[in-house]
């Protein structure tokens, strides 16, 4: 790449609000979808010097480079990159850009054209290259469960090709061909990874277990299916296909098609699916999301940039939870119920089906916020646990999300 020494993956606006409460605590190109970030993904297809240019309070953890007054390329961190796509921003050169068709995805230009770019149809750019994304992009938090079966196998591809996995145990069961159309192992397991006593179910999609993971005995596994870094499936689970764990998280029960970020647990039994959950929440012992209307009528959920519950095509759609979210044991949600960041819910009943950030309380007490320096507390204790800090600049982002958050529904 001789055009640009910088990449920059950029959020406006409208992508950051349309993903909330997800990008509440990270840039868009930091969600995991498929095994790993978009970011990772990006690294991976095109090398080179990557910041990012996002809502200012995130800017603090999350910096821009000191562009110089240098060209650089910037590229919408919704965006699911492939090869195809890496190889065409590579080749663009000062002054041009890539449109998906829609809106402009890739540009190369100095920091003070940003503007003139990043929130520009393509009709209003001079001659942009039309790149269609095989992956597509990331409009709303819904895309996330939807793409991640692709996206996963595609990650797989990138990830396991020329490298040896570790051999499956003995104790274990595989239905299905040991090897994929590409010749690659239908199982992969990483170093320090433990599978034994489960079945894996490879016809429909492989099977990622990452570094140091667990896969206790008894578990059914259905691809494709990724269980990152430090994470555990606990005895017993069933786990379907186009479900992403990320690292150091532990899961239970019954899921079908999640993404959990990372640094979160679902250990026990209940049911989970269509969702996605940020880091560092907690869903406690028999709660279950309902992801399907009893009357089987096309799903309207929560969206912060409309300020209203939008119309989707979606049938199914269980739970959105933001970061720091906590749910106790036998909770039940609504089908699409959209959760905050820093939320305690608990009790009988189902809650309404968007719950504010910083809310604490139950269906039938009514909820209240919570408090800024108690959930500082909380966060704390959670992270310790993990051998992590909620360091000055974690508290400055939650200081300002307990305030920005206000914004929506004139509430926390």
């Amino acid at each position: 790449m001789d055009n640009a020494k910088y990449i920059v993956l950029y959020d406006t606006a409208e992508s950051h609000e349309n993903l909330l409460p997800l990008a509440y605590t990270r840039p868009v190109a930091d969600f995991r979808v498929g095994i790993t970030t978009i970011k990772d993904k990006w690294m991976a297809l095109l090398p080179g010097r990557y910041s990012y240019k996002t809502v200012g309070y995130l800017q603090e953890k999350f910096p821009a480079a000191d562009l110089k007054g240098e060209f650089a390329l910037f590229i919408a961190g919704c965006v699911i990159p492939d090869a195809r796509l890496a190889d065409a921003v590579a080749k663009i050169q000062p002054g041009e850009s890539i449109t998906d068709g829609e809106r402009i995805i890739a540009f190369c230009a100095r920091e003070e054209e940003f503007e003139k770019y990043a929130d520009a149809k393509p009709e209003d750019i001079k001659d942009p290259v039309m790149v269609e994304p095989e992956l597509g992009s990331l409009r709303y938090v819904f895309d996330i469960f939807q793409k991640n079966a692709a996206v996963l196998k595609n990650d797989y591809a990138r990830l396991t090709a020329g490298r040896t996995s570790q051999q499956l145990s003995d104790t274990c069961t595989l239905i299905g061909n040991p090897t994929t159309e590409d010749g690659l192992p239908s199982v992969f397991i990483e170093e320090g990874a433990t599978v034994e006593g489960a079945i894996l179910n490879v016809k429909n999609g492989p099977i990622y277990i990452g570094k140091d993971a667990e896969v206790m005995e008894g578990c059914v596994l259905r691809g494709p299916i990724a269980l990152c870094q430090r994470s555990k499936f606990k005895m017993g689970s069933k786990i379907y296909g186009g479900t992403t764990i990320g690292p150091f998280s532990k899961v239970g029960g019954e899921i079908d098609n999640i993404v959990i970020f990372g640094y979160s647990n679902k250990a026990h039994d209940g049911y989970l699916g269509n969702a996605v959950i940020g880091e560092w929440c907690n869903i406690g012992a028999g709660t279950n999301a309902s992801n399907l209307k009893n009357d089987y009528a096309k799903i309207k959920i929560w969206n912060y940039r409309q300020q209203r519950f939008m119309r989707t095509d979606l049938q199914f759609c269980g739970l959105i939870m933001g970061d720091h979210s906590k749910a106790g044991i036998n909770c039940m949600f609504n089908t699409a119920t959209v959760v905050g960041v820093g939320v305690n819910l608990h009790g009988a009943g189902f809650p309404r089906v968007f719950i504010p950030s910083f809310s604490e309380g139950s269906p039938e007490g009514g909820f209240t916020n919570v408090g800024i320096d108690k959930f500082m507390t909380t966060a704390q204790r959670v992270m310790s646990r993990r051998g992590l800090d909620l360091n000055d600049i974690d508290r400055h982002i939650c200081e300002y999300i307990y305030e920005y958050a206000s914004k929506f529904k004139g509430k926390r």
